[in-house]
């Protein structure tokens, strides 16, 4: 059979060459059929049987987990469990049940598509991306449903095929890739799934090739095919000739060998040539996530997202269980800096995801701060759980998508009514505390200024700075391809912030995935960031780039770059600034 290749996201750079294994893809065989009524409540069991043996796999999984496998793990089948006790998957569908007359893979499905549907309308890439969890929830219970085994490469293999093992699949869950992990496979590739996908993060930590968002590589590539997955140009070729082979190979040596050389420096202060300190932090989800920063050798937590401990349920987490959740993170910390994001979820996802909120345009709508503002009583406890917290070590406040100073001073405002509150009540806390605030909006990053005036620090979230200063929404398939960090606008708003934080003498990061792009690590050194937050698995990379940096030339580079107009020639001048 010729050679061909299928495009994709690369989320997790490297190479990898083996031979294809084949995920079944549960949800594809579902079929509908009507039952007489005399075997509606049997089929209701049935489905309830389902459930408890799938809830009974996901904890003897999370039972079994080996102590140095990645925190992320834990997290993820912790997180699939919290959405099969939700209602809306292990009741809803018994009354689908009953009221359709059906079978019990027919209305978890359904009732799946419903949930789905309501992801789909988020505006926030990370939150949407979790679409995929319920996905994945919902296909193990079918499978489940539908007397399928687990599907693990087959065991008889030779341990060097075992290594060269590569799984395809519509998406994989968290707990199929754990018992998947024990036969070591060489990489990922998805049909579906974003940067920010579970599948991607898992990858990450693994540290092994992945590709998502292939579209139809589980239809185009058969059973034991050899196949090459080059992570880094999201690329995967099938059936390749002896030539490409050939290629890759010496491609994957190199790659293996730049790998090894990345450890040596974990305990390299990161500072570049000419003497500049810079700061490499992380980027996390959850507690858990912890142990991968530690691993890192990242020196701080640049962003904990904290929407994880709102998703999935019908009652807002109480203070009490935020603040254990602060603590635990600072805590594991020590002397550290962790800078906290207040709540970053919209008016589309609502707290109770039985209430759908009909919303024209979720990006442009009631998020973030404008939801806590909207909701001064949610802001205010997590406020008070963030500043009890802040008695057990270094956190700072970070305030997400402000675009006017008046929405600014009203979270000021409500800070002092916590700080106030914990006060008379005698309750310690940094009296101190560091505010920041995102710049995510363009008009915040054209008015940096006067955001760097009134704040402690401040946070450029790239993500969403290049999404809304080009229009485009880069899970789109459509327009994905004109997401470009390097348009000439995007360089100038965030050249504008840094230079607004260094006239005022007040802090700057990126904590977006341009932080975390070592090619881009150059030019933002040479435009004056000194503070960089992203995932863990991208510190050792970056820090590469600084060690090797000298920021007095670099700073002339960028300044020619930031001339530039043209997207084509800045691409050709970063290029020359990285060799």
């Amino acid at each position: 059979m010729s050679s061909f290749s299928i495009h994709g996201v690369g989320v997790s750079s490297g190479i990898a060459i083996g031979k294809a294994h084949l995920v079944s893809n549960a949800l594809l065989e579902v079929v509908h059929y009507q039952l007489p009524e005399n075997l509606i409540e049997d089929e209701v069991t049935r489905f309830s049987d389902a459930i408890v043996t799938v809830k009974h796999d996901l904890e003897v999984i999370r039972g079994q987990l080996p102590k140095n496998s990645p925190a992320e793990l834990a997290s993820f089948i912790s997180t699939h469990l919290v959405m099969l006790a939700d209602k809306s998957l292990s009741e809803v569908p018994k009354d689908i049940i009953r009221n359709e007359q059906c079978n019990a893979e027919w209305a978890i499905k359904q009732q799946m598509d419903d949930i789905v549907e309501q992801f789909d309308a988020i505006s926030d890439d990370y939150l949407r991306e979790r679409k995929h969890d319920v996905i994945q929830v919902v296909e193990r219970v079918i499978k489940v449903l539908l007397g399928h085994p687990s599907q693990a490469p087959n065991q008889s293999n030779s341990k060097q095929q075992e290594n060269a093992t590569i799984l395809v699949a519509h998406d994989i869950s968290p707990a199929d890739a754990i018992q998947f992990k024990q036969h070591q496979f060489a990489a990922f590739i998805t049909d579906v799934g974003g940067v920010t996908s579970h599948t991607a993060i898992l990858a990450r930590s693994l540290n092994i090739p992945s590709i998502v968002a292939l579209q139809r590589a589980r239809d185009l590539i058969d059973d034991g095919e050899w196949i090459i997955v080059d992570g880094g140009q999201g690329v995967v070729i099938v059936n390749p000739s002896k030539e490409i082979l050939a290629e890759y190979e010496l491609r994957q040596e190199q790659w293996q060998l730049e790998q090894q050389k990345l450890k040596r420096i974990k305990t390299t202060k990161s500072v570049t040539m000419d003497g500049t300190q810079v700061e490499l932090y992380a980027n996390i989800e959850v507690p858990e996530d912890v142990s991968s920063v530690k691993a890192s050798s990242a020196t701080g937590i640049g962003l904990y997202r904290t929407e994880f401990l709102f998703m999935n349920r019908r009652e807002m987490p109480d203070e009490e269980e935020q603040f254990l959740a602060y603590k635990k993170v600072v805590e594991a910390m020590p002397g550290s800096p962790v800078t906290i994001r207040t709540l970053d979820l919209g008016a589309d996802k609502q707290m109770n995801p039985d209430i759908v909120s009909e919303c024209a345009n979720p990006a442009l709508g009631l998020r973030a701060v404008r939801l806590c503002l909207a909701e001064p009583q949610i802001f205010n406890t997590q406020m008070r759980a963030l500043l009890r917290a802040s008695h057990y070590g270094n956190i700072k406040i970070l305030i997400p998508m402000l675009s006017t100073l008046s929405e600014l001073r009203q979270t000021k405002l409500l800070l002092e009514r916590a700080k106030l509150s914990l006060r008379k009540q005698n309750v310690p806390f940094n009296e101190n505390i560091e505010l920041g605030g995102m710049i995510e909006v363009p008009a915040a990053a054209i008015n940096a200024n006067a955001f760097a005036r009134e704040l402690d620090f401040l946070s450029i979230g790239t993500n969403d700075l290049i999404q809304y200063t080009l229009a485009i929404d880069r899970t789109d398939d459509a327009v994905a391809h004109l997401y470009n960090p390097l348009h000439p606008a995007v360089l100038r708003l965030v050249a504008n912030t840094l230079e607004a934080g260094a006239k005022l003498g007040k802090p700057v990061s990126i904590c977006g995935e341009m932080a975390g792009d070592a090619k881009l690590t150059k030019l933002l050194l040479g435009m004056g960031l000194r503070q960089f937050s992203m995932h863990p698995s991208n510190v050792l990379g970056v820090k590469q780039q600084v060690l090797q940096s000298n920021t007095g030339k670099l700073t002339l580079a960028a300044n020619k770059v930031l001339r530039n107009d043209d997207i084509a020639k800045i691409e050709h001048l970063v290029s020359k600034i990285n060799h």
